[in-house]
């Protein structure tokens, strides 16, 4: 049976995760608790289902600490299993409940009254839940939908679906640095020391996606150099990260606006990878 497992910080889009897996034809189940999961396992497997997507959130997180050995066991069955933990930035989730109105799964914990005076402030919340969930984070693939809308979250679960045989997959993304570092990324490489095309003004409104700009950056030696080594540097260390079965590896390259010199590294890049590995390409800022 195919399973994934979705957790991660209240407010990332796990519900919108769990609907598209929804409509990839997994049987979904929505904030179970760990300690049933071998159970529906089981029972699913008896009705010879093959696709199954369970979420599971902070409220069952005393019990989350006995996950990893649910999951290697489910392994040991013959099950491929992949954990996915949605995760976004603080003042992106805050913006998020006030526009929904929601209050956090832990606003109440602990209190016996429902008085707003009583209640956790949600920056306290989040901070507890984050160390709470840290743990599962560690074995988890992890999504930053910071600024994601609905629809590029469904865009990147399909992306992911579709890879769900493969060994590893490598995700190169595109972003600004000005926006922040992507909290998904393993390797981050940093592109801002090449001459920038924004400077020009024909290439100014265009991205790295388009010729004029790929052509004026393969004029530049260092471009030509710093793409070398990433593609050297990520070729030399992929054997290990499949040994340590990962599931998912990103790569990550910044510029200043993630328009022209990211964009550009990433596409290099991923059309080189993609002929030997299975390949998910992103550009934050674009999409």
């Amino acid at each position: 049976m195919r399973i994934i497992l979705i957790t991660g910080i209240s407010g990332s889009g796990k519900s919108v995760g769990l609907t598209s897996l929804e409509d990839a034809g997994y049987f979904c189940v929505d904030n179970l608790p760990p300690t049933l999961l071998r159970a529906l396992v089981a029972t699913r497997q008896e009705e010879h289902a093959d696709k199954l997507a369970v979420a599971m959130d902070a409220r069952s997180a005393s019990s989350l600490i006995g996950l990893p050995a649910d999951i290697a066991w489910l392994q040991s069955q013959g099950h491929e299993v992949k954990v996915l933990f949605l995760t976004a930035k603080t003042d992106s989730l805050i913006a998020r409940f006030s526009e929904t109105r929601r209050s956090h799964p832990l606003s109440h914990r602990g209190f016996s009254s429902t008085a707003a005076e009583d209640r956790r402030t949600l920056t306290e919340c989040l901070r507890e839940e984050r160390e709470m969930l840290s743990g599962v984070e560690e074995i988890s693939h992890v999504i930053d939908t910071s600024g994601m809308s609905a629809n590029k979250l469904r865009g990147w679960m399909k992306a992911l679906i579709e890879t769900d045989h493969s060994p590893l997959t490598v995700l190169f993304e595109s972003f600004a640095f000005k926006f922040g570092v992507p909290l998904d990324a393993d390797l981050v490489f940093d592109v801002r020391m090449l001459p920038n095309p924004h400077y020009d003004r024909q290439l100014r409104p265009l991205t790295g996606r388009d010729a004029p700009v790929q052509a004026f950056l393969q004029a530049q030696p260092d471009a030509t150099a710093l793409l070398a080594d990433i593609r050297g540097f990520v070729e030399k260390w992929l054997p290990a990260f499949k040994k340590d079965n990962r599931s998912y590896l990103t790569v990550a390259i910044g510029c200043t606006g993630g328009q022209h010199r990211s964009v550009y590294m990433v596409e290099q890049l991923a059309a080189h990878f993609r002929a030997h590995e299975h390949v998910i390409l992103r550009h934050r800022e674009l999409d």
